[in-house]
């Protein structure tokens, strides 16, 4: 496996393997191959836990209370999240304060 040269998503694979290998394997992916998913698809899934294994972006809408894991947000994403009342937290910080993450990966 290559070097991954950002430190914060290295930890994270690190911290990932201990917990949760389906979560590991998931986010060790090369960044241009990470997964890119919309509001709408979190809208569409039944789960009340999502985990994106890369980048979350704003077309879209979110209706019902969620909590979302994800590598990063962008801008106008999280700021609809929040507006919805989900939580939103980024893998590395989840995994650094030790939490188990629990959910669906969506890819």
């Amino acid at each position: 496996m290559k070097k991954k040269t950002n430190p914060e998503l290295a930890e994270a694979i690190y911290l990932a393997k201990k917990t949760n290998s389906e979560l590991a394997s998931a986010i060790s992916v090369p960044t241009r191959q990470q997964a890119k998913i919309n509001l709408e698809d979190i809208e569409k899934s039944k789960e009340t836990t999502v985990i994106v294994p890369g980048k979350v972006l704003s077309l879209g809408e979110v209706s019902k209370k969620i909590k979302v894991y994800a590598l990063g947000f962008s801008a106008n994403a999280k700021a609809k999240l929040d507006k919805a009342g989900c939580e939103t937290k980024t893998i590395f910080e989840a995994l650094k304060a030790g939490e188990q993450i629990k959910g669906k990966i969506l890819k």
